[in-house]
């Protein structure tokens, strides 16, 4: 059986990033046949009118305008749905994530692709998937009152169905690429 790593990368520095280099010894340690990168430091569309209204409409019926707001969010989710393993490698800014990979998250977060609306409530669609992220956070312990990045992340991979999530501090990244 083939596997697929999706590793993500989101510092905003394209030298010397902390996030980046550790997370990225981590791909190499899992040894997966197919490795796709997506570096979202050139940024991320935001989501407007014509993309949420897209969202809510069945693809044969989108206008040519809407399926293309779509094209970017499509090959994002592709990405998700191919990967069995998806790295995230991301710095601390100002308590929490990068905005770009906030963005990320709004591209591949869509109803009817990544959760659907059921009578118990919201099921995520992208289960049985494993998210190893390294947070570089210069000095701010994980899982502290400054943290509010691995809160977040655990929360939005959970509603899209992502359980399976280990957090990792940069030390910690180290220890564990070297394990594996």
């Amino acid at each position: 059986m083939t596997k697929t790593t999706l590793h993500i990368t989101a510092s905003a520095r394209l030298q010397g990033s902390v996030s980046s280099e550790t997370s990225r010894a981590i791909v190499q340690s899992l040894a997966s046949d197919t490795l796709i990168h997506r570096d979202l430091s050139q940024g991320v569309p935001l989501l407007d009118e014509t993309w949420v209204t897209a969202t809510f409409i069945p693809p044969a019926d989108r206008t040519p305008t809407q399926a293309a707001a779509l094209e970017y969010s499509d090959i994002l989710v592709n990405e998700v749905q191919t990967a069995d393993t998806i790295v995230i490698g991301t710095p601390l800014y100002n308590f929490s994530i990068p905005a770009a990979l906030k963005a990320w998250i709004d591209q591949i977060a869509r109803a009817g692709v990544a959760f659907k609306y059921t009578e118990a409530g919201p099921v995520g669609l992208f289960a049985g998937k494993k998210v190893i992220i390294v947070i570089a956070s210069g000095g701010a312990p994980i899982g502290s009152e400054y943290d509010f990045a691995s809160p977040y992340l655990r929360q939005v991979l959970g509603f899209v169905g992502i359980t399976d999530i280990t957090i990792l501090n940069t030390e910690e990244a180290e220890q564990f690429a070297k394990a594996a």
